[in-house]
């Protein structure tokens, strides 16, 4: 039991410094002996739990990255409430809420589609899948509220939903460029008039 336990630790060790890193140095620069060298481990340790750097980028997105996504961008959508209000509230407060390093970084998720989501199928299936949670969330919060009548129901729930998604991280990416955040408040402005306009 002791011994699983470690292992489980090791394994979250590797997973949370590949993380960072791929974070900061992206996915292809990164290398196996890199992330050792974070983790203080051997490079035997790594291949005690990955056969390559590749699995492990799977689990990263699969336990790291898609994490990060459910917690801010998702579970918040299913929040008892006003649904317009919701909606605008997660948007606005998750851009508001980035320290320095992660508006200096953008978005993970948006850093690996950008990186690798062309080169491999599983990297595609898998940072799709985080998507398409995230699209369905916003079809069913969009859709409660045309119920609820304070989202106006000729609105396109999908267009709405991916156009939401693309602008929030197009603009992680775009501010990167950045040294203030005087665009990030423009964004901010221009998608609270947008979300209004979607109301009844």
């Amino acid at each position: 039991m002791q011994q699983d336990l470690k292992s489980e630790l090791t394994k979250q060790l590797i997973i949370d410094k590949a993380f960072n890193l791929f974070y900061k140095n992206g996915f292809k620069t990164t290398s196996i002996d890199k992330i050792m060298k974070e983790t203080s481990l051997s490079k035997g340790a790594f291949y005690h739990h990955y056969k390559s750097k590749k699995e492990l980028g799977l689990e990263v997105i699969g336990l790291k990255v898609k994490r990060r996504v459910l917690d801010s961008m998702v579970t918040p959508l299913y929040e008892n409430g006003n649904a317009l209000h919701i909606l605008e509230h997660v948007f606005l407060e998750r851009l508001k809420s980035f320290n320095i390093y992660e508006k200096q970084h953008g978005c993970p998720m948006n850093n690996l589609i950008n990186e690798i989501g062309d080169d491999e199928t599983n990297y595609q299936l898998a940072l799709k899948s985080i998507i398409e949670t995230w699209k369905t969330a916003l079809i069913e919060l969009i859709e409660r509220g045309k119920k609820e009548e304070t989202i106006n129901n000729e609105i396109s729930s999908s267009a709405v939903a991916i156009y939401l998604i693309s602008a929030f991280e197009g603009i992680r990416g775009i501010r990167k460029l950045y040294n203030d955040d005087v665009i990030l408040d423009n964004y901010l402005e221009g998608l609270s008039l947008y979300i209004k306009q979607l109301k009844k």
